[in-house]
């Protein structure tokens, strides 16, 4: 799948001048440097709540395997995320995804360092843009070093209308520019196969004075061993509107950005295929979907990666203002199944395409 936006010349261009701009990805560390996942299954819980201990873990539990991520609402829809012991400040990405039946939608408005401790706030509207609590996964990542062939990740913060943040894990300069109102353009050299479109993404808004916004991949394609990703992004009328926002890919690793640990992690792209439907035990093509009532929603099953703590996180793939998330936890026996949904502007369940992710902490 070549995307239309980059043919453009002029595109092209800006492209070509934001990677100039941007250093080569020092070589400190493999990824992850530091990491936390987590689900906020009760969004009204006072300061500071221990989160569900089945779905949440991080970086820090090799040195404090006692300490848990906990949580704090704040105000409507206004929820802090703390991980211990991990802070490094506005470094790295975060995503979020919503939990619900109701069309709910979230977005980040922070991150950075508490002390010894890593925050991420989030809020969440209902349909119409008011604030509203909702059960939603959220995680943060930071990440440094170069990677060996075989496998992949890299991600990008745009804020203030430039990207202020970059990583990827071949050493390579990200690049990303605008080419009209929320309409982004994001290329990742080095990262995918030849010529084949392979890997996830994950897009998620950023908004600072929490306004609702929220961001999708609107198409994705590869370019030589290039990824290219169109992001769009969009405001609570469903209106193009430019905001922050941070994407990142991961192939065969994690969406947390390491492997080996964690060894039990898939993903899937809809109506895409080949080894962008990938299963750690299992290999290509393994995962599945299929579509449950009401019309718009799905189940994704990822064999044999039930295990131990995880995590999931789902983005909508496609044009217009439709968006996707998780409509319940997910469960799992050895199998794990993803329950998700879709929706139009309105909060209307509607069939739409959509990215998913899976990881273990094992």
């Amino acid at each position: 799948m070549r995307l239309r936006s980059f043919v453009s010349t002029a595109l092209a261009a800006v492209l070509a001048a934001a990677g100039a701009l941007m250093p080569m990805a020092p070589a400190a560390a493999a990824t992850a440097d530091r990491w936390g996942f987590a689900y906020v299954k009760d969004p009204t819980v006072p300061a500071w709540t221990v989160l569900d201990t089945t779905r949440q873990w991080g970086s820090w539990k090799t040195a404090f395997p006692t300490a848990w991520a906990q949580g704090a609402k704040l105000a409507p829809g206004l929820f802090q995320v703390r991980f211990p012991q991990v802070g490094a400040g506005p470094r790295g990405v975060p995503h979020v995804t919503p939990v619900n039946r109701s069309g709910h939608y979230c977005e980040v408005v922070r991150w950075g360092q508490s002390g010894a401790d890593q925050i991420v706030e989030v809020q969440c509207h209902r349909p119409g843009g008011a604030r509203e609590d909702t059960p939603f996964t959220v995680l943060w990542t930071t990440s440094s070093g170069v990677l060996p062939a075989g496998n992949s990740y890299a991600y990008v913060q745009w804020a203030g209308g430039a990207l202020t943040q970059s990583y990827n894990s071949t050493g390579m300069a990200n690049a990303a520019g605008a080419f009209g109102v929320g309409q982004y353009a994001v290329r990742l050299p080095g990262v995918g196969l030849p010529d084949l479109l392979a890997g996830n993404v994950q897009v998620t808004a950023v908004q600072p004075n929490a306004l609702p916004r929220r961001c999708k991949v609107n198409s994705w394609g590869p370019v030589s061993t290039y990824v290219q990703v169109e992001v769009f992004c969009y405001d609570q009328a469903g209106a193009f509107t430019n905001t922050d926002f941070v994407l990142s890919y991961h192939r065969r690793r994690s969406v947390i950005g390491s492997f080996g640990p964690p060894n039990y992690i898939g993903y899937l792209g809809t109506a895409v295929g080949g080894p962008t439907n990938d299963n750690s035990m299992v290999g290509v093509g393994a995962n599945t979907v299929v579509p449950v009532a009401p019309t718009g929603r799905f189940l994704a099953t990822f064999p044999q990666l039930g295990v131990r703590e995880t995590h999931a996180q789902v983005v909508a793939q496609g044009p217009g203002s439709n968006y996707c998330h998780l409509t319940q936890p997910w469960s799992y026996t050895t199998d794990a199944e993803v329950d998700v949904i879709c929706f139009d502007n309105a909060g209307v369940i509607t069939p739409h395409r959509f990215l998913a992710t899976f990881t273990s902490r094992v």
